[in-house]
């Protein structure tokens, strides 16, 4: 409530989304912002925020990718996520004391995401019962020449992240 405050957002609307779907952030869209440091402060705060909120922490990483020249669908982007904390600013991480516990893990992977490089977007969870223990989300440092391709690396990293445990 305090960053809500902070940034003048308790008087707008609750989304139901962290990111608006239908935008595709451009690092070159948009008019550069005349203050960088408040787009900075608010995405610095945005990713503490996100050890505790797994839920936007896509949509940091995503608008961390812009903070050498960021511009205003940046900062409406950021604001975004804001009204997204609004409608449930109680959410976190529960971790149980259940001694029964079974690990899982999920990933995905969105094949050229990034509209400027066409590198892909991959991320995963590993869940301990219902909590999650480790989770990454990463533009990757190479083109993956098909969506199967992307999905195959996807793959390939939860599964050392389990079977090394380097997250955990």
């Amino acid at each position: 409530m305090d960053l809500l405050k902070e940034y003048d957002c308790l008087t707008y609307s609750s989304v139901s989304s962290t990111l608006d779907p239908t935008i595709k952030l451009r690092n070159e869209d948009g008019a550069l912002l005349p203050d960088l440091g408040y787009y900075r402060k608010l995405v610095e705060k945005l990713n503490f925020l996100k050890n505790t909120r797994l839920d936007i922490a896509y949509s940091v990483q995503h608008l961390s990718q812009s903070m050498q020249a960021p511009r205003e669908p940046h900062l409406k982007a950021a604001i975004h996520v804001l009204r997204y904390l609004k409608k449930d600013p109680t959410l976190g991480i529960f971790l149980s004391n259940d001694p029964n516990y079974t690990v899982s893990a999920y990933f995905d992977s969105d094949w050229a995401a990034c509209p400027d490089s066409r590198k892909y977007v991959s991320g995963y969870i590993v869940l301990l019962e219902d909590s999650p223990i480790s989770w990454k989300s990463k533009k990757q440092t190479i083109v993956s020449l098909s969506s199967a391709e992307a999905e195959y690396r996807s793959v390939k990293k939860v599964v050392g992240e389990l079977v090394w445990g380097k997250g955990c």
